[in-house]
């Protein structure tokens, strides 16, 4: 099968399509041809040698592919040749076929076409699964960085969908004009005092959840721009890996930074996360609460112009590979 290889980390030009094996479902897992698979940041770092696949994993990037099943293993039950099906991956998701288990797949969710699907349960997951963490309420403020990508766009919504008050960051006239028209109450553009702009949003208040994609360089800016009792969660270290902080503010403010990795989680977990976003998630996009976030395609041949396209930063919304 035809599948995107990278033989030594480093740019973009690190990234060729070549010809593997392709894999053999084992017992409880599903043999799915592609049909779209979802571009994220974990996958640049991967390439770029920074980001691993956990032991045993194909390294093979891609976390989410959408497609039709061409193969079963022993023992599963719900899926059968010719389904069409939406996949949470530790890896693999770059290529002609993937292999996931099978309660890593779900069906795609009403009106919403396979290739839209295709970047669409690894954002969902990211999101359900971290807002649970942070326990949101419907009662409280929600800060989400990088509001007009493809976390952003959905965790926006869904925040809304709970009852959330929503603010988003974002870097430009037409991204903070795209996180208002999926919901956010106030839009703040980042290159400017946003932790000002989230206290006069919040009477001074602070938000009580944020949602992080930066990473270091925003640690003590969020803890600043936190409410009491609020809570932090890391999802992304664009803005890199070690920080400082305030630990005599964090400790007044009775606040706590919590930093989670969907990839590394059991399967068992990721069984469950899934479960949930078809439960919570497929009936909020079915009824329209929830609308997918905008998407770019690109062939699965140009590759590269995914990567670059993503890196560059100018991209609203999803990038997909269509194969």
């Amino acid at each position: 099968m035809r599948a995107v290889i990278v033989e030594t980390p480093g740019d973009v030009d690190a990234l060729t399509i070549g010809d593997v094996p392709t894999p053999a479902p084992g017992p409880g897992e599903v043999l799915v041809k592609t049909v779209a698979s979802g571009v994220n940041r974990a996958d640049v770092l991967q390439r770029q040698g920074h980001y691993p696949p956990p032991p045993g994993i194909t390294d093979i990037i891609g976390l989410e592919a959408s497609g039709v099943v061409a193969g079963v293993g022993e023992g599963v039950r719900r899926w059968r040749e010719g389904d069409e099906v939406v996949a949470l991956l530790a890896g693999g998701g770059y290529a002609e076929y993937f292999v996931a288990p099978e309660g890593q797949l779900i069906a795609p969710p009403a009106s919403v076409d396979l290739i839209t699907a295709g970047g669409l349960l690894e954002v969902a997951a990211t999101v359900v699964s971290n807002l649970d963490v942070a326990q949101l309420k419907g009662s409280e403020t929600f800060l989400v960085h990088g509001g007009a990508g493809g976390i952003g766009t959905f965790a926006t919504q869904y925040a809304k969908a709970l009852g959330a008050t929503v603010i988003a960051t974002a870097g430009s006239p037409s991204k903070l004009e795209h996180c208002r028209a999926h919901g956010a109450d106030v839009a703040l553009d980042y290159h400017g005092d946003w932790v000002a702009g989230v206290k006069d949003a919040t009477g001074g208040r602070g938000a009580d959840v944020i949602l992080d994609i930066i990473g270091a360089k925003y640690l003590e800016s969020n803890v600043k721009a936190l409410a009491r009792r609020g809570r932090i969660v890391v999802i992304g270290l664009q803005g890199g890996v070690k920080g400082t902080l305030n630990l005599g503010l964090l400790l007044s403010k009775q606040a706590t930074i919590t930093a989670t990795s969907l990839r590394f989680r059991p399967d068992a977990e990721k069984a469950a996360i899934c479960a949930a976003v078809e439960e919570k998630v497929s009936p909020l996009i079915a009824d329209g609460t929830i609308v997918a976030s905008p998407e770019t395609r690109i062939p699965f041949d140009e590759v590269v112009r995914a990567h670059t396209q993503l890196v560059a930063g100018d991209n609203v919304g999803k990038i997909v590979l269509v194969h």
